[in-house]
């Protein structure tokens, strides 16, 4: 499989993008990688790169969106912050992406167990990651069940893949919110911004 041109990048849709990604994530489950020479790509690409997606994701060591999405060199932007939350770094990263170099999807991937949101259900401080964690508050707040406070921490992992999964669509909202950059991208149909959840048990990709 050889790296994308600027040709290959511009017959790519929105809707095909994540095809491919969907794609890339059965080969992964299935243990059935695609053929790539790695070094090649890495030749092919050093004169210029025509990504066709951007991943914004946990920095996790489990969630690596090259691996599960079985992509090679040139193939994906990927940022990754703890939490997979934006700020206007991110933002200016993915504008960046999107506008100038070309992507047609933003995949905005939560996981399960995910020890960012964990920390947030725990009400947890340390340092500059308490900062980051009132990022994701909000959606510890949106997830109403269940009620009873003894129940609502990282000891309850079905709470704790809810609010995971509500952090993503927040996320979405936030960055079409923050960034009338991608907004109207999106809105032009040039981009589709969609979120998507790893289960860490088996490594599938669920688009939301």
């Amino acid at each position: 499989m050889k790296a994308h041109t600027k040709e290959t990048q511009a017959a790519i849709t929105p809707d095909s993008a994540i095809r491919i990604l969907k794609e890339g994530n059965q080969r992964f489950v299935n243990s059935q990688k695609a053929d790539r020479d790695l070094l090649e790509q890495v030749n092919d690409t050093a004169s210029g790169q025509y990504p066709f997606a951007t991943i914004l994701s946990c920095i996790d060591s489990r969630v690596s969106a090259e691996l599960i999405f079985d992509q090679g060199v040139g193939d994906i932007f990927s940022a990754r912050v703890a939490g997979n939350v934006v700020n206007e770094d991110l933002l200016g990263s993915i504008e960046f992406a999107c506008k100038l170099a070309g992507t047609k999807v933003v995949v905005v991937l939560g996981h399960t167990a995910c020890g960012a949101v964990k920390g947030a259900c725990d009400d947890a401080r340390l340092g500059n990651l308490t900062v980051l964690l009132d990022k994701i508050k909000p959606a510890v707040e949106a997830v109403t069940e269940p009620t009873d406070r003894s129940l609502r921490n990282s000891k309850n992992i079905d709470f704790v893949n809810e609010v995971a999964l509500k952090n993503v669509h927040m996320t979405i909202d936030n960055m079409r919110r923050m960034s009338p950059v991608l907004k109207e991208m999106e809105e032009n149909g040039e981009i589709k911004i969609v979120g998507a959840m790893y289960d860490i048990q088996n490594g599938k990709v669920t688009f939301v």
